[in-house]
């Protein structure tokens, strides 16, 4: 069925200003699509990415592959596990004595975030207050050192075989009270980074010539230091990588079992600058036309919704509908008001929606309570996003 801005405008109509919006019937094609390019791998759910409970729910229940969750904060991962969620992941260290004891509480300790003697411990004290037994992961940074370039972030300090069995060891002298459960190497270079960007021009092949540099080196050293972890006696249960930007080459890596994958689901704006994949814009927001300051021109309330990471254009809100409009270069989407320019056949009155794509998937979800949830051309469900749920 062919979307344009007739279709969500209709499928819409009648809605207050502003709003955002999951077309679940494109999220269910996505989710489809990361299980195919996944090659058979389980997918884990970057929750960062979805940040909307009833969304997670639909693609763990309805896409068997998708299996457990990576959480972004400790909060989060305790509310899931209260609504029935299991197989949670953090995806960072937690360092809160609090939030740690929360999470290590029995029945079902969450999977703690490790890459220090200093995460060890504060793990072990905390499932020791809590009389349970917690999981940890080992976070390996899979960075690339080139000359005058660090091609990956900083996210880890375990970076060899050495590093790894020196955390693994702390975590057995704490006895019962942890145990290593899993391995994560996440190829950010390889799963964030576009190599096909709008308006990058050659960048482009640079990127591209780096990830092919980066690939091999990447997979070794994971499989380094799974190998010398299993060697010294270590059992990690699952070994964790890739995100949807890398899939096809982080299942290529025979020591990874498991892959996650989120923004997928949603397909935001940055996601369209991937050379090797194409998934469905499945959510989007709405903003009002509020002013016609001139010929061609309209000024739209709110919309200066603006995605973390390194500053620059990329990261702005993207006018997807009606197709044709584009932001100012020299205003950008504003704080109050976002001005568009637009010159095609599609009338665009006072009151009339623009649909923006954001730059990143689950952010948007920041920016509103509810996602209306359109299935065949119709608002079926009206859904609370994180911030409509805990505020």
């Amino acid at each position: 069925m062919s979307r344009d801005y007739a279709w969500y405008a209709r499928a819409l109509e009648g809605r207050r200003l502003p709003l955002a919006f999951a077309d679940v019937d494109l999220l269910d094609e996505n989710a489809a699509a990361l299980l195919r390019r996944a090659g058979g791998l389980p997918v884990r759910v970057a929750t960062k990415s979805v940040r909307c409970v009833a969304l997670l729910r639909r693609v763990l229940d309805g896409h068997p592959g998708f299996q457990g969750l990576m959480c972004f904060s400790a909060d989060e991962a305790v509310r899931l596990r209260e609504r029935g969620f299991t197989d949670l992941l953090m995806g960072y260290p937690v360092v809160d004595a609090e939030a740690l004891a929360e999470l290590c509480r029995p029945p079902a300790p969450v999977t703690l975030m490790v890459d220090s003697a200093e995460h060890v411990a504060l793990a072990a004290r905390a499932a020791r207050g809590q009389g349970t037994r917690a999981p940890l992961c080992l976070d390996v940074d899979l960075s690339v050192d080139l000359p005058g370039l660090r091609f990956g972030v900083h996210r880890s300090p375990v970076r060899s075989p050495e590093d790894a069995l020196a955390v693994a060891k702390r975590i057995a002298a704490e006895g019962d009270a942890v145990f290593l459960a899993g391995v994560m190497g996440y190829e950010a270079q390889l799963a964030g980074v576009p190599d096909a960007a709008a308006h990058a021009g050659a960048k482009n092949v640079v990127i591209r010539a780096l990830k092919r540099a980066s690939v091999g080196r990447v997979h070794a050293r994971r499989q380094a230091v799974v190998a010398a972890l299993k060697e010294a006696g270590f059992a990690p249960r699952f070994v964790n990588g890739g995100g949807t930007g890398s899939l096809e080459s982080t299942r290529e890596d025979a020591s990874v079992t498991e892959l996650t994958a989120g923004s997928g689901l949603y397909s935001p704006a940055l996601f369209d600058g991937y050379r090797g994949f194409h998934h469905q814009p499945a959510v989007a927001f709405a903003i009002p036309v509020t002013r016609r300051p001139g010929p061609g021109l309209f000024t739209l309330q709110g919309g200066g919704y603006v995605a973390s990471g390194s500053a620059g254009v990329d990261k702005l809100p993207v006018p997807y509908l009606p197709e044709g409009a584009k932001l100012l270069p020299l205003e950008g989407a504003g704080e109050v008001q976002t001005p568009i320019a637009y010159t095609g056949p599609v009338p665009l009155p006072l009151g009339a929606p623009v649909f923006f794509r954001h730059a990143k998937a689950g952010e948007v979800c920041e920016h509103f309570r509810t996602l209306l949830l359109i299935s065949g051309g119709r608002v079926v469900e009206e859904v609370p996003t994180y911030r409509g749920e805990w505020g």
